[in-house]
């Protein structure tokens, strides 16, 4: 800890969200494990890139900043890798 009161409480403000942004990406691999499980089982692909074009292009109407429209590209194409990354 920091001998600024200030530095500490944004850091501990810091470490709250990212324990909610850990949380929320975990959740989501869990969705996006048993999405997988059903297309697997009705011979669906699991990856569809239309999909996610319309998923990038809907977060992009969603973000209202300080996040650039790059920033949130490449934050989701590398979540969008994870998933993949993890689940095979």
């Amino acid at each position: 800890m920091s001998r600024d009161p200030v530095i500490d409480d944004f850091r501990t403000q810091i470490d709250e969200v990212d324990r909610a942004i850990l949380a929320a990406v975990n959740r989501r691999l869990e969705l996006v494990a048993a999405l997988k499980r059903h297309k697997d089982e009705h011979g669906v692909d699991f990856v569809d890139t239309a999909r996610e074009e319309q998923l990038l292009a809907a977060r992009e109407q969603d973000n209202t900043g300080p996040l650039s429209r790059d920033g949130l590209r490449s934050f989701y194409t590398a979540l969008l890798a994870l998933c993949k990354r993890e689940l095979g």
